[in-house]
């Protein structure tokens, strides 16, 4: 699964890269984005057709959501399944997005002791660009919340010592046929990353905590 990732790429800069038209959301640096904080997504506008950056929550809510708190907010859907859950189904279909981030952290369980946190990150300096799925619920009041899903598929042979699964990572040229501007199979997609595409390296274990939130987290530990 994918729990944690940074996003310090100011949206401005994100925003250019993707080309999105519209309002940059208002947002700043976190080293720590964890389940139920908000996050840039890039989606497709379903009138205009733009594409657009905005804060969404993480943790998806269906729209057919009836008992908010007691609903399941899932941080992940699973690339094999995510094309006929009933959870994520029509999202799949309908709501592609692609979710930004600097690089993402999973644990590897230790023989004795704690798990050992690990920050990944492209090889290439690039931003990571996740395959994800959005949705919007609409409350009995008239409120609207937004929010997101990473897809995770299995890990690539980088990855696959430190855990068994990682995040979809979309290339450069793959994402308009994600976020529906160009005819294709999104399933296609749902792929690991090829092998050397990303470095990664340990860090502290104060990321296992959301209230540590600094550029320290990123720094490799011995």
């Amino acid at each position: 699964m994918c729990g944690r990732f940074a996003s310090t790429t100011p949206p401005a800069s994100v925003a250019r890269l993707f080309k999105t038209a519209g309002a940059v959301p208002n947002t700043t640096p976190s080293w720590n984005v964890a389940p139920s904080q908000p996050a840039m997504v890039v989606r497709r506008h379903p009138e205009s057709g733009e594409r657009r950056l905005d804060l969404l929550t993480w943790g998806l809510v269906p729209h057919w959501t009836k008992d908010l708190p007691k609903a399941r907010k899932p941080i992940n859907a699973r690339a094999e399944t995510v094309a006929t859950s009933p959870m994520f189904r029509e999202a799949f279909h309908r709501r592609r997005c692609i979710v930004p981030a600097d690089a993402f952290y999973e644990w590897q369980a230790q023989d004795d002791g704690p798990k050992q946190p690990y920050a990944i990150a492209r090889r290439d300096g690039d931003l990571l660009a996740f395959a994800g799925l959005w949705e919007g619920w609409r409350g009995p009041a008239g409120e609207i919340l937004r929010t997101f899903s990473i897809i995770v598929t299995v890990a690539n042979e980088d990855l696959a010592p430190i855990h068994d699964r990682m995040p979809v990572i979309l290339e450069q040229r793959d994402w308009p046929a994600w976020l529906g501007e160009q005819e294709a199979d999104p399933t296609e997609l749902l792929r690991p990353a090829e092998a050397g595409a990303v470095r990664i390296w340990p860090v502290s274990t104060r990321v296992n905590k959301p209230a540590n939130n600094d550029a320290a987290l990123l720094e490799p530990v011995g």
